[in-house]
């Protein structure tokens, strides 16, 4: 797409380039019109609600995932020291939160090229993160699935602050870990 900047890719031969960027002005109203399948809204909530949540946060970064040139994705970087856990992890992080594939594009290996295609692009643009956290609903069975695939693990601490119910912590380390970091050790 024209005037946009494309952090990092991924590719498959089963799916079109996957990367990641910033959501620019021209890729809001496309990242705006994402859907999730009802039973998946009490984990992610509405894309354009998360979109201007993050927009009013200067703690967070909008993210788009394309396929090609298509937004089929999106997630919300989080910044903040206390991001997902509710408390710092010991090392520089960064949170993600959001994470939603259009329920259209689901079933292609979307979510997990994008999700090694993220680990990419904050290894390159935020080097001094050394952790990337998020949780994930218990019941979401099918999204954990993802994550272990795309590298995170279960740090085995369920975080009790969600309004859908108990959720798994899990961490991808970016960086190695420091030398005394036994908050998130490589797995």
């Amino acid at each position: 797409m024209p005037g946009m900047t494309v952090a990092t890719d991924v590719s498959s031969p089963a799916l079109a380039r996957v990367s990641v960027c910033v959501v620019s002005p021209m890729l809001a109203p496309a990242v705006r019109a994402l859907q999730v399948a009802p039973e998946q809204l009490q984990y992610v909530g509405q894309t354009a609600y998360n979109l201007e949540q993050t927009r009013l946060d200067r703690n967070s970064e909008a993210m788009a995932v394309l396929a090609g040139e298509r937004v089929v994705g999106f997630y919300r970087l989080d910044f903040s020291v206390t991001a997902i856990a509710g408390r710092p992890l010991g090392e520089p992080s960064v949170g993600l939160r959001a994470y939603v594939i259009d329920q259209r594009e689901q079933g292609r290996g979307y979510g997990t090229a994008a999700m090694r295609a993220c680990a990419d692009d904050l290894r390159r643009r935020y080097p001094e993160r050394r952790l990337l956290a998020l949780t994930v609903n218990v019941r979401n069975r099918a999204a954990y699935g993802v994550y272990l695939k795309a590298g995170f693990f279960d740090t085995g601490e369920l975080y009790h602050g969600g309004s859908a119910g108990p959720q798994h912590l899990m961490l991808l380390r970016l960086a190695p870990a420091a030398p005394s970091s036994p908050t998130a050790p490589t797995p």
